[in-house]
């Protein structure tokens, strides 16, 4: 009688446990749905593509209220063992395996909390990769070049890189344009051809501070940064509204600089070569 009663009291043990793994198990997925849901509203991407997680949730909450159950009922336990040797051992190729995966998971986690960027932001990703950012997701990041390809970064790979954001908090972007003009060259008269070039363009931007306009500083400014073997190498700061607006305005004031110097007489730097022929026969 006493065995049968120990038999019931293992059957209700093992009832019990499973109910309390089925309550676990729906208040984990509430709250990694709750989770996943804010995470994929600021990654901008559907969140049914993290239901795999939830149902590993309850994967793992059966399986351990499974080895609870074997590991509490001696008559169990031997085949319990068997199995969970078993068992270990393929959670240990299966998590070798998988090492770059959860890798790039945690990596893209740390991303949603930091937000180094966002969607739509145009961001270097070290010295190799730059574009338009165009989705985030727990493993890797998709970014958009400007020959309209797709770049597919791993997570693990970006939070290793420097990232640099242009539009982060300021999209205002300072261009650099930089000439070299000969020697001889007047250095007045081209920087004020540079100014006005750049003062033309319809997407400089007076970017000047409080403190720049009291002391009467240009809205383009341009210095003379060095001298070369060749060049007297000029700077212009120019301006722009946006990363996109500055591309097209340093472009074209490489194309309207150009065409003015030709037309005032002022010579960009160009390399002169002088050759020496030995055993130069007698003309």
């Amino acid at each position: 009688m006493s065995g049968f009663d120990n038999s019931w009291e293992q059957v209700g043990f093992a009832i019990t446990v499973l109910v309390v793994a089925f309550i676990l198990g729906r208040v984990v997925r509430m709250l990694l749905g709750r989770f996943f849901r804010s995470a994929a509203k600021k990654l901008n991407v559907d969140p049914t593509r993290y239901n795999f997680f939830k149902n590993a949730s309850d994967f793992i909450i059966y399986l351990v209220a499974v080895v609870v159950i074997f590991r509490s009922i001696p008559s169990l336990r031997a085949f319990g063992d068997t199995l969970l040797t078993g068992a270990g051992i393929l959670a240990a190729i299966v998590g070798f395996a998988s090492q770059s995966a959860f890798s790039n998971i945690v990596s893209g986690i740390f991303l949603v909390i930091f937000r180094p960027f966002s969607v739509g932001d145009r961001v270097r990703i070290g010295q190799l990769y730059m574009g338009d950012v165009e989705d985030i997701t727990l493993r890797h990041t998709v970014i958009k070049d400007f020959e309209n390809r797709r770049i597919v970064i791993p997570n693990t790979v970006i939070s290793n890189e420097v990232i640099v954001n242009s539009t982060i908090i300021d999209e205002k972007v300072c261009m650099f344009i930089e000439i070299g003009v000969a020697h001889e060259a007047p250095i007045d008269k081209a920087q004020k051809i540079i100014q006005e070039e750049a003062m033309r363009h319809p997407y400089c931007i007076d970017n000047r501070t409080p403190e720049e306009l009291a002391k009467g500083d240009a809205p383009v400014m341009v210095r003379v940064m060095g001298f070369s073997e060749v060049a007297i190498q000029l700077r212009g700061y120019v301006w722009a509204r946006n990363p996109n607006e500055g591309f097209d305005l340093k472009t074209d004031l490489h194309k309207s600089i150009k065409e003015r110097f030709d037309r005032e007489g002022i010579g960009l730097a160009v390399p002169l070569r002088m050759i020496t022929y030995k055993n130069e026969p007698p003309q």
